[in-house]
């Protein structure tokens, strides 16, 4: 730790008002290619997600008390549970959210990928995210009250069959943070 100081480098908490979200259509290969190329533009025009909940997992215990031990309980690991994602936005001209989601109540849904990228203030990926098969479980739509003026808020609730770390991203952003740094003051 003496030596990141000795050279310069930082290694604070990030901070989390920094991301980007991805929602992409992986129903088929020529889906998937398109969703991925217009997601940029998409989330762009959507305005992208203000607030991000649900980034984490439990793992279930079984128990197992052993006979003639009294004095402790067996604990095993069992399965992964993931929370749901929640995603929230200010309204725009569009109705995206509520699209996706009232497709599955007429039958026509599609499930949807998605990638959460946390980013460093030089807008570089740190941490990122990947869920599986993710289904819009909740659309929740704007609290409108006449004598405020507040945003229009909306949200949506999305289940999923499993989210991963993609590991070692934030090395690249933190060595690209220590060059950049280091150009600014002009030098080690």
């Amino acid at each position: 730790m003496a030596l990141l100081g000795a050279v310069g480098l930082r290694l604070d908490p990030l901070m989390a008002y920094n991301f980007t979200i991805n929602l992409i259509d992986t129903s088929s290969t020529m889906a998937t290619l398109t969703s991925a190329a217009m997601s940029a533009i998409t989330d762009t025009l959507l305005g992208g997600f203000s607030e991000c909940s649900g980034l984490d997992m439990a793992l279930d215990v079984e128990e197992f008390k052993e006979g003639g031990r009294n004095g402790a309980v067996l604990k095993f690991p069992t399965r992964v549970t993931w929370s749901p994602i929640v995603l929230k936005h200010g309204m725009g001209a569009g109705s995206s959210l509520w699209d996706w989601h009232y497709d599955f109540a007429i039958g026509k849904g599609k499930r949807k990928d998605g990638i959460i990228t946390l980013l460093n203030d030089l807008h570089l990926p740190s941490h990122i995210w990947h869920f599986r098969r993710g289904l819009p479980t909740k659309y929740t739509g704007p609290s409108l009250v006449a004598g405020q003026n507040a945003v229009a808020i909306e949200g949506i609730e999305i289940t999923h069959e499993g989210l991963w770390q993609v590991p070692y991203v934030g090395y690249g952003a933190a060595a690209a943070s220590f060059g950049a740094s280091a150009a600014i003051t002009g030098g080690f």
